[in-house]
């Protein structure tokens, strides 16, 4: 999977979990940038990821994400391994 079929996935899955469809991210959106980003939204950020993309991720892992960019090179990681 390519950066730009990635980033798709990705921006529909915060569609989905903000159900607003107006949503996109790139590489360098945090949660300060998302208006309803929170820890509850974050949760179901992480399980909408590994369901759609039939990952699983580690607590350790998730600690070391900073940003979009992050979240997909973690991602890429998994899927492209």
């Amino acid at each position: 999977m390519n950066e730009v079929q990635l980033y798709s996935q990705i921006n529909q899955i915060f569609r989905d979990v903000f159900d607003d469809d107006a949503i996109t991210v790139d590489a360098t959106t945090t949660a300060h940038d998302v208006e309803g980003w929170d820890s509850a939204a974050h949760v179901s950020l992480i399980v909408a990821a590994e369901m759609h993309f039939s990952i699983r991720f580690r607590t350790a892992e998730l600690d070391t994400l900073h940003n979009v960019g992050d979240f997909a090179k973690l991602i890429q990681g998994k899927v492209g391994a």
